[in-house]
């Protein structure tokens, strides 16, 4: 894995119509606030990613892997096992979302809703058996069409080409937060949504660090690549919302009269970053267990996410998105706390209960948390709670600690 083959994939994940729809929640800040908003939420996240990552990279271990230096060995098969079972709900989520969005540019009067995502899940699988060594060609032709594409899209909303209606003065509006409907939206709940979207990666992002030839460049190739991008797709989505006056990105992209192109903008997109989930997927799962082939686990879960896709209504992920961050953002607090500042490794015993007990203190931690609003949402506060907790225990001897 070189640094460019790691900004390919990467540009992939971040080129998401799920992005883009998050982009719209931002427009009742307005333009400035909610750019203010994306970005901060962005640099905390991909901060945390890039850290991650140089974990990963650095041990040679696969993200579920890593939770080993911390948990111990059944810590990281039991973290494995809910790391696989949110990422088949990942998988399924994007490919509900594409395969919508896809129905509505190919006909919104009749329903190919269940083709789009047997289609979807199809390339996907695709994806899979290429493997990750052999994606360089792919992934590049994807970005580069995906770059082009995302560009004109860019171009026409922000172009006020929605029915002849004057965009300077949507923006103008928009800017102050004007004509929104919903004015609810808080910043630190803003930050939250912003900083949601790389955090979802911090269980993943070691699958793909892990056999980097330069740890710190690749890791720092994936952060960076996936800041911009994703920044980026954030901005989509809010100024669609506030020139177009329209959060359905479905109906937005019909009306920019791209047709085939807006339709390969959304298939291409949720195929490169639900390949991620898939594959990862299927690398937690040799976690659990050595024997299981990732490739076949990955196409396990893409199947099975294609068809929960056809057969179930994924309109309201909302309690699925808080519930991940309660799992994995106290996990990866403790990991960080235990590599970067007190140098252990558990890897070698069975289990570490007392840092079991931690990261059940920093879940129930982050619950309560999600009660308050807090300036940069809940999930950096929880962690950095738990982070502390971890130092702080280990210094007064709570937690033993063990040189690697």
């Amino acid at each position: 894995m070189s640094a460019f083959s790691s900004a390919l994939i990467w540009f992939g994940a971040g080129v998401s119509i799920a992005e883009i729809i998050t982009g719209t929640y931002f427009a009742p800040l307005g333009f400035a606030k909610g750019l203010a908003a994306i970005v901060i939420g962005h640099v905390l996240g991909c901060a945390l990613l890039f850290l991650t990552g140089v974990i990963g990279a650095k041990k040679k271990m696969a993200a579920m892997q890593t939770t080993a230096l911390s948990f111990g060995k059944f810590g990281a098969k039991f973290f494995g096992l809910l790391n696989a079972a949110q990422l088949l709900g990942w998988t399924g989520i994007m490919i509900y979302d594409g395969s919508l969005c896809a129905n509505t540019i190919i006909n919104g009067a009749k329903d190919y809703s269940k083709f789009a995502a047997l289609a979807i899940g199809v390339l996907i699988v695709v994806w899979i058996l290429a493997g990750v060594r052999n994606l360089d060609k792919l992934n590049f032709a994807a970005a580069v069409a995906l770059f082009c594409l995302t560009i004109l899209l860019c171009m026409k909303i922000f172009g006020g080409l929605f029915g002849g209606a004057d965009s300077g003065a949507a923006m103008a509006a928009g800017a102050a937060g004007e004509g929104m409907a919903d004015q609810t939206l808080s910043f630190g709940a803003a930050i939250e949504l912003s900083v949601a979207m790389p955090l979802s990666w911090l269980p993943v992002i070691s699958d793909y660090t892990k056999d980097a030839k330069r740890p710190v460049a690749v890791s720092l190739a994936a952060a960076v690549v996936y800041f911009f991008v994703s920044v980026w797709m954030y901005m989509i989505g809010m100024g669609a919302a506030l020139v177009a006056g329209q959060s359905e990105i479905d109906v937005v992209m019909l009306k920019t009269g791209l047709g085939i192109a807006a339709l390969v903008i959304v298939v291409l997109s949720t195929v490169t970053t639900t390949y991620l989930d898939a594959y990862s997927a299927g690398v937690s799962s040799q976690s659990v267990h050595s024997k299981i082939n990732i490739k076949v686990a990955a196409i396990i879960v893409a199947v099975l996410g294609t068809v929960g896709a056809i057969l179930f209504n994924m309109d309201n992920i909302t309690d699925f998105l808080y519930l991940i961050g309660s799992v994995f953002a106290p996990m990866t607090a403790i990991l960080l706390a235990d590599f970067f500042v007190l140098k252990n490794d558990f890897s070698s015993k069975t289990i570490d209960g007392k840092r079991v007990a931690l990261w059940i203190l920093g879940f129930i931690i982050y619950r309560l948390f999600m009660r308050c609003d807090f300036a940069f949402g809940c999930t950096l506060p929880a962690m950095a709670a738990t982070f502390v907790l971890s130092i702080f225990l280990s210094d007064f001897g709570f937690l033993r600690k063990k040189n690697s």
